[in-house]
């Protein structure tokens, strides 16, 4: 009977098919293949739920915002020409990106000083995908600003719409469009943190009057718009505290109260004049060490508007004793204690301006009436 078992010919076939089932199992789970998902039901797509309600209005806003200003935010990249070791062919080589927005209808855009910095040749991209040659108007390395232009023809975007640093809140909602990491057209949101922050440029001058804002803004954000929640600009992005050179937190942003000047500089003459009276002033330290507050003038250059203004500087008696120029310890009604506090008040003005300081000369105070003129 057993024999008959092995010998039936219906045995045998159930035996291999049961061997072919096991060999299959076997190998599937061998390939991470779960045999028994052939077994089980199908899952449906999830249907969508719908929403209850509008969108919120900060959303609402958000978008509104980034639909019409994004158009008019660059994707800029910056060339070098560099020749290759072993054909001595040239090439261009990218250096850096960054971002920027159209200024006007002339085709003016406005970065980062920095973004464009020892670059052969610049490339400024569109949201349309367009891409353009530009060449640069000007540029303000203490400002860490730089106009470029573009071909305006058939450009058909309107530029940003200007708004004032001078009225803005600690708290106020703000918003940054730019091109972190090369991503087109990225908005990120947040508040201002903080105002009159001071910053160093690249040429280790001070800028002042900054705007902090805790909105993202990363490697390529450099030289796009901080917008206010009616999609004004109220900053131009240029600068993060980070070990990592990552976003942490804190990021800046040049005023747009002194982009609006500055721009216009770079726009009619190429260059901004660096606004002051023709003097040259003695170190800090020495002054500390005599104990003296305010600024001390230690020469008066010729023709200067100092000079006309009668202005005196340090000078050498027939004895050998020193006799102490001038001190300016107030610009404007503001107190000038440090050079530092000059240069802030006097980056508020533009060459041409009058301005009444308040000087300290052999022990009297006195007020006077200066021009304001370039010093560069």
């Amino acid at each position: 009977m057993q024999n008959d078992t092995f010998t039936n010919p219906k045995m045998v076939k159930l035996a291999r098919v049961l061997i072919i089932i096991v060999i299959v199992w076997i190998v599937a789970d061998f390939f991470g293949i779960k045999p028994t998902s052939f077994f089980q039901p199908k899952v449906a797509i999830r249907p969508v739920t719908q929403p209850v309600g509008e969108l919120g209005a900060d959303e609402r806003v958000n978008m509104e915002v980034f639909a019409q200003s994004s158009p008019s935010v660059t994707y800029i990249t910056n060339k070098r020409f560099q020749r290759d070791f072993f054909s001595f062919n040239v090439m261009e080589i990218p250096q850096g990106t960054g971002s920027g927005f159209l200024w006007d209808s002339k085709g003016h855009i406005v970065t980062n000083f920095h973004v464009i910095y020892e670059a052969d040749e610049i490339e400024v991209k569109l949201m349309d995908g367009k891409t353009y040659d530009a060449t640069i108007v000007g540029a303000d390395p203490d400002h860490d600003l730089a106009v470029l232009q573009i071909n305006p023809a058939n450009l058909n975007i309107s530029p940003l719409m200007i708004g004032s640093s001078s009225d803005l809140r600690v708290g106020q909602k703000v918003l940054a469009i730019g091109n972190p990491f090369g991503l087109d057209s990225t908005l990120t949101t947040g508040i201002i943190s903080a105002l009159d922050r001071t910053i160093q440029s690249m040429t280790k001058r001070y800028i002042y009057d900054v705007v902090q804002t805790d909105a993202a803004i990363n490697p390529g954000n450099s030289g796009g718009p901080l917008l206010d929640s009616f999609g004004r600009l109220i900053g131009v992005n240029t600068a993060i505290i980070s070990p990592s050179g990552t976003y942490s937190g804190v990021g800046f942003a040049v005023p747009v109260d002194t982009v609006n000047r500055v721009v216009t500089k770079l726009i009619n003459y190429g260059k901004v004049g660096r606004p002051g009276f023709g003097i040259s002033i003695i170190p800090e330290h020495i002054m500390s060490r005599l104990g003296i507050e305010g600024v001390g003038i230690l020469e008066v250059f010729k023709g200067s508007t100092a000079e006309e203004a009668g202005l005196r500087e340090v000078k050498r008696l027939p004895n050998g004793q020193i006799e102490m120029g001038d001190i300016i310890i107030e610009v404007d009604g503001s107190k000038v204690s440090k050079s530092s506090d000059l240069v802030r008040i006097m980056d508020r003005h533009d060459v041409g301006d009058e301005v009444d300081i308040v000087i300290i000369r052999n022990g009297v105070r006195k007020s006077l009436r200066i021009a304001v003129q370039s010093i560069n």
